[in-house]
């Protein structure tokens, strides 16, 4: 139920480390912004535009304060072949679509559905959204088409990076890398690719615009795909990362609000001229550790993004692209799991095939969404595996020989229902069988089915066949489904 006092404690109760934080974030999120869009193929002015529309909107009606959402290289990863093929009203036209599907999502209570992806496939996921950040780097460090003097200014960048918070972490050090490097770029007048070679910054606020593509259904069958890709991946990054940020707040959330908010600002974006984005675990993390955690956090971080662009676009565009490239060097290095490489002797050797299995097919596709869908897939099958082999049949026959017991261990469902049927001799004669199931449990129609074939069977064979210990829930499904005592049961059964 929703709550105006608590909405309001959210927006009130930390003004004053939430403008701070917001302020760190707004910082750093604008080599991101513009990284992530050179990375889907648009202006810079794109992710920047976007940056600013969904952690403003999300703060406001999104399911959870203090996390920042806005242009991510998840998303953009998905969208190179839309805009390389099709241009950026393309691109446009499927934020908003996919900002649709999102709210659809929420309403439709999909948040839950998170429960349903493992840890491996988590980690399969990031690794392979570390490695992705990593390729889209490698056409600015090739040696044909970049001066030699950029592997150098990467390496510095670098540097910079991961030293400078020895120092002080009170600045991001990924915008002192930018502001070192622009400023020796500037003083040295060095021949670089930088920000503006790239397009056309910003240099006026947003403005609300349709998507000049044609409406009908050969412009749906277009963007459709990569609709669906940018909203499951967004709301799979979004939710892992509020999963993260509630574990490190030690305060719940809402998933579907958190869909409805994601859906919301990604339509609202693809009206003003930005690309989709989702939740981001590195600024969100930046934003929880100085201290932000509530809406007015993430509220500043997306209104201060925009007024230090808007200004300042000419100096903006002078950033040398050898900056960004390290960022993202950063970022990919920062995102893979490494542990995960050890873990793989370590861990069961399920799990390890379900990680790397998401990472190749995300690879493979360019798409997270396959991949993760792979892995999800994979992880079921695995878990039904493993559920069978506990499932076991035992008997015993009482003094004349006529009566025998089976009872019945473990779970019953499509995957033990073939061990079921093979521990039945039916060809014994006896008079009584009786299947105790007290220590099992029926799941589904395949394991129906099989109790069905199996008092059928011996009924066939002249012996009375008695069911006992079922459990309420087992009861219930066998009490819908079955269709053993019911007229006519064995031609029903052969004709399914």
């Amino acid at each position: 139920m929703f709550s105006f006092a608590q909405y309001r404690h959210e927006w009130t109760h930390n003004l004053r480390a939430d403008f701070l934080s917001g302020l760190v974030v707004a910082l750093a999120l604008i080599p991101e912004a513009i990284a992530f869009s050179i990375i889907a193929g648009v202006d810079p002015k794109v992710g920047l535009y976007a940056s600013f529309s969904i952690a403003v909107i999300t703060a406001i009606v999104g399911g959870r304060p203090g996390m920042i959402s806005a242009a991510t290289a998840a998303t953009a990863v998905l969208m190179v072949t839309l805009v390389r093929d099709h241009g950026l009203q393309y691109l446009l036209a499927a934020t908003v679509l996919a900002g649709a599907l999102q709210i659809l999502a929420g309403f439709l209570r999909l948040g839950y559905v998170m429960r349903f992806v493992s840890k491996s496939v988590m980690t399969g996921f990031v690794n392979a959204l570390a490695i992705l950040i990593f390729i889209a780097q490698l056409p600015e460090l090739d040696p044909r088409n970049v001066p030699p003097l950029t592997f150098v200014m990467v390496a510095a960048g670098l540097a910079i990076i991961y030293l400078f918070p020895r120092l002080t972490r009170a600045v991001p050090s990924p915008l002192v890398t930018i502001i070192i490097l622009t400023s020796v770029t500037l003083a040295m007048d060095l021949d670089l690719r930088t920000v503006a070679d790239m397009g056309q910054l910003p240099d006026s606020l947003p403005v609300f615009l349709l998507p000049d593509i044609p409406l009908n259904f050969e412009t749906l069958q277009i963007i459709f795909p990569y609709s669906l890709a940018v909203a499951i991946v967004g709301l799979l990054e979004s939710l892992m990362t509020q999963a993260l940020v509630d574990d490190l707040t030690d305060t719940p959330s809402n998933r579907n609000q958190e869909c409805i908010g994601q859906g919301v600002a990604n339509m609202a974006t693809g009206f003003i001229g930005g690309m989709a984005g989702c939740a981001m675990i590195g600024q969100s993390m930046i934003n929880v550790k100085s201290g932000g955690r509530g809406r007015f956090s993430t509220f500043i971080a997306g209104a201060l993004l925009l007024v230090f662009v808007v200004p300042l676009s000419a100096v903006v565009g002078k950033i040398p692209m050898a900056a960004l490239v390290a960022i993202m060097i950063m970022v990919s290095i920062g995102t893979f799991s490494w542990s995960s490489i050890a873990q793989l002797r370590s861990h069961p050797r399920s799990s390890s095939i379900v990680m790397l299995a998401t990472v190749f097919f995300v690879i493979y596709t360019h798409n997270l969404a396959i991949g993760v869908l792979v892995g999800v897939l994979l992880s079921g099958i695995f878990f039904a595996w493993k559920i069978s082999q506990l499932f076991g049949v035992r008997s015993t026959i009482n003094a004349d020989g006529r009566h025998r017991t089976y009872v019945i261990e473990g779970q019953l469902f499509f995957a033990s229902s073939e061990d079921f049927m093979r521990a039945f001799d039916f060809r014994e004669a006896l008079e009584k069988v009786t299947i105790d199931l007290t220590r099992a449990h029926i799941w589904d129609i395949s394991s129906v089915a099989a109790l069905d074939m199996a008092v059928l069977k011996f009924r066939r064979e002249g012996a009375e066949v008695e069911l006992i210990g079922l459990n309420r829930a087992s009861e219930t499904i066998v009490d819908r489904l079955a269709l053993h005592d019911k007229p006519g049961a064995m031609d029903a059964l052969l004709d399914h």
